[in-house]
């Protein structure tokens, strides 16, 4: 078109443009042309149908759809010439009006019929020419206010008008349809259909928001999707039990107290990263599927406002006083944090800043409970160190430090991986773990080990008897052994090889036990001046010996049968290691030498108290504990 040429007439309009006036204009009756069409007169009510007959609904949208259909063609035409012209139209074509009373007829069924509302109609087609409708009137008035004349502003002010009316219906609707189908697609039931692209109410909810957002009105439409959403998290949080707590009153709680807590906040961010962040994710991205920078806002934003109280209180327990009884609580919470990582920012979304900065604070937050978990286990080695006992075990038993300190790793191995992670994060050694190179985590672990074997090597001097101090170590160290080959992750951690180097630990101290207290014994019975210049016995000296050795086996089965061996595979190796030096010695002495003295007329049970039978049987009392008071007991009575 040439941009100097000023039409003066509606006529010249649509001569250059091929069209006639009756292309642009609907009659203010019915058009006998177009026979479908509804006509408004300026001063006609929009009209409403309180017939709510299935069919009485479906003859009114295709009436509706067919009407929007023609006067969306229609004003297409109009637009384009607004875009093109230099001049003014002629005049503004009556289907933009009949376009306008059109929605707002739409707009007031939809609010007044309860039997009618946007979002619940089952006639195909209806909201979708609804919405077309209201495009049309935002494409008006864009090229209404591009063009801007005087001519055209009544106009500009009647389509903004009705685009201003539209987005608040629209607005209420999206709000509407939040609300009427959160039940199915907000989520939160595990129960639900993860599909939610199949939700019926989806496609509506999508159209709406793209509707608000293509018109001009996005912020409007995030703060309603926002709030909305916003609302359901905290009805969610408050279903699970989660409370929001200051930094104060959390240093306040007993560790008892700040425990249940803990759990309670473990469970709330797994449901988040497991069930309500995917979801919500998903929701989101559903919705806005059009805008996808809008639905990483959306989310992100909807995560940060949950995120930073779970945050607050994770960050508020990293800095309470450090213990060791707090270590797996510590480990609890870190990989809780970790898994919750993927679900707000996935591997897919490194392009997204905000996001970004979502998994950096709880990335941040990870490194501080990491930091918490190493002090804690620290707290072991420390505890360990400062573990001075004044008083021996009674019998040599498993030292109630040594059960602690084994269980605790116990349990601390089941979180292997993790304290691998923790402590390769919090060590300055970059080395990659090898069989030459232990993770520092298994060092530390060795470490711990050799603060517990020095601090029972020192416990061990508290006995007197040396043969005591030999039972003490061999009970502990067995426990210590059994308990590391029947765990099989602190089994993996520590390795076959220090399992054999325990167990040769162990067996030094069971030869030290049969050397100092039975091969002392059988030093009774040696034959080590028996035999006189003549070659014949010396009953004096055989008396002497058969004396010696009852009176040393006694007070080795009084003293022994009170120690206390509870490993059964170690009390068993004892017993039959003491009857295979011990009984044999024994009843070749006996045999040997017992017809010297029955022969003569000495009292021969008076220094022969025990047959070979009774040491076996004896033997087998040694190490009951308080098992062997009851049995002595009983023989007295």
């Amino acid at each position: 078109m040439d941009k100097n040429h000023q039409p003066v007439k509606f006529g010249s309009f649509t001569r250059i443009n091929g069209y006639k006036k009756t292309d642009f204009a609907i009659s203010p009756k019915t058009s006998p042309h177009s026979p479908n069409i509804i006509a408004f007169q300026p001063d006609d009510k929009p009209q409403e149908s309180h017939d709510h007959n299935n069919n009485n609904n479906h003859d009114d949208t295709e009436v509706f759809t067919s009407n929007v259909h023609q006067l969306s063609s229609e004003i297409d035409l109009f637009i384009d010439y607004l875009c093109n012209a230099s001049a003014p139209p002629p005049d503004v074509p009556e289907s933009v009006e009949a376009l306008s009373k059109i929605v707002e007829s739409r707009i007031a069924m939809y609010t007044t019929s309860s039997g009618h509302r946007f979002g619940m109609t089952t006639t195909q087609g209806e909201e979708e020419s609804f919405i077309a409708a209201v495009k049309q009137i935002y494409k008006l008035t864009n090229a209404f206010t591009e063009f801007s004349s005087k001519d055209t502003a009544p106009s500009l002010n009647r389509t903004s008008s009705v685009l201003q009316k539209a987005m608040m219906f629209i607005e209420d609707a999206f709000w509407n349809l939040l609300e009427d189908c959160k039940n199915d697609c907000c989520l939160i039931s595990e129960s639900k259909d993860d599909q939610i692209e199949e939700l019926g109410q989806m496609e509506k909810l999508k159209m709406l928001a793209y509707t608000m957002v293509c018109s001009g009105y996005e912020t409007e439409c995030q703060q309603v999707y926002t709030l909305e959403r916003r609302n359901v998290f905290k009805d969610e949080l408050e279903k699970l039990g989660y409370e929001k707590y200051n930094i104060e009153h959390i240093h306040k709680m007993t560790w008892d107290s700040l425990e249940g807590e803990i759990a309670r906040w473990t469970r709330v961010v797994k449901h988040c990263s497991t069930v309500l962040f995917p979801r919500e994710r998903k929701l989101v991205d559903s919705v806005f599927a059009d805008y996808p920078c809008i639905s990483r806002s959306l989310f992100t934003n909807l995560a940060r406002t949950i995120l930073t109280q779970l945050l607050d209180f994770s960050e508020a327990v990293a800095i309470t006083k450090s213990s060791t009884e707090k270590l797996f609580k510590f480990l609890d919470m870190y990989e809780t944090l970790r898994d919750l990582v993927p679900a707000i920012s996935p591997p897919c979304d490194t392009k997204c800043d905000s996001q970004n900065e979502l998994k950096s604070e709880i990335e941040s937050a990870e490194d501080r409970i990491s930091k918490a978990a190493v002090n804690s286990f620290t707290d072991l080695e420390n505890s360990i160190k400062n573990d001075v006992a004044k008083s021996p075990v009674p019998g040599g038993a498993v030292h109630p430090l040594t059960r602690y300190v084994m269980n605790y790793l116990k349990y601390a191995c089941e979180y292997s991986d993790t304290l691998k992670q923790i402590f390769q994060k919090n060590t300055k050694s970059g080395t990659e773990e090898s069989s030459a190179n232990p993770s520092p985590f298994s060092q530390k672990l060795v470490e711990v080990m050799d603060l517990l074997d020095a601090n029972l090597e020192a416990k061990s001097k508290l006995y007197k008897d040396q043969s005591l101090c030999y039972i003490f170590l061999m009970n502990n160290g067995r426990y210590i052994l059994q308990k590391v080959k029947g765990t099989e992750e602190i089994h993996l951690v520590m390795g076959d090889t220090w399992c054999r180097k325990r167990s040769t630990v162990v067996r030094h101290y069971h030869k030290s036990y049969q050397r100092d207290t039975w091969n002392r014994l059988l030093q009774c019975i040696n034959l080590e001046g028996l035999q006189q210049g003549n070659g014949r016995v010396s009953k004096t000296i055989l008396k002497e010996k058969f004396k010696n050795f009852n009176n040393m086996f006694d007070e080795i089965h009084k003293t022994q049968s009170m120690w206390i061996v509870s490993d059964e595979q170690l009390l068993s190796e004892l017993r039959v290691s003491i009857a295979a030096i011990v009984t044999p010695a024994y009843r070749s002495f006996f045999g040997r030498y017992r017809h010297i003295l029955e022969g003569s007329r000495s009292n021969a049970d008076k220094y022969i108290k025990y047959q070979p039978e009774d040491i076996e049987t004896l033997i087998e009392e040694l190490f009951e504990g308080q098992h062997a008071m009851s049995m002595s007991m009983s023989r007295k009575r």
